[in-house]
């Protein structure tokens, strides 16, 4: 099951003395975050707060938020994890934790590779790290020109690799 409330980064310092909060992105990018007009100081959606201002700041996004207005209120702040509804997101948006123990098959074959077990980040694009039954790991770039449908609903990924990304996997397809 899907959670609905994901951590998108932690609370690290403050910024300035007018309240703003520096926060540590667990997200793609800093700017991912400029979309939110609302996050959650908890995994329950119960505790929220609105964002006033957000700027990606290097690799940091600097958070003016509602009715923190000094910098002894910002400091209280410090080491808190804030959330976001995946509902607020844009449409279409995948996310990492969608994305583990998802199914990984052949999109012309129907080859099974394995499962996503881990995604690494890379300044290029994301690694999905795949492990089969005999827990084999493969490193799959997850760029647009090798996925041809990701279907987190049913835990199915279908991708079209080049050659010998899956060779022990390659070599169950050539018997076959």
């Amino acid at each position: 099951m899907k959670k609905q409330f994901l951590e998108v980064g932690q609370i690290v310092s403050t910024h300035g003395i007018k309240g703003e909060v520096r926060l540590n992105p667990w997200c793609d990018s800093p700017a991912f975050l400029k979309q939110f007009k609302t996050l959650y100081f908890d995994n329950a959606g119960e505790k929220s707060v609105g964002v006033v201002s957000a700027r990606p700041h290097s690799n940091i996004v600097i958070l003016k938020l509602e009715n923190v207005d000094t910098i002894e209120q910002a400091q209280a702040l410090k080491n808190k994890v804030l959330y976001i509804n995946r509902s607020d997101a844009k449409a279409g948006t995948v996310f990492v934790q969608d994305l583990i123990d998802c199914q990984v098959r052949d999109a012309e074959t129907d080859v099974l590779y394995g499962k996503i077990k881990n995604v690494s980040e890379n300044p290029a694009n994301n690694i999905w790290h795949i492990v089969n039954d005999n827990d084999e790991e493969f490193l799959f770039p997850a760029v647009k020109p090798f996925i041809e449908k990701i279907d987190t609903d049913n835990g199915e990924i279908l991708i079209k690799p080049i050659k010998g990304m899956f060779t022990a996997a390659e070599e169950i397809r050539d018997e076959n």
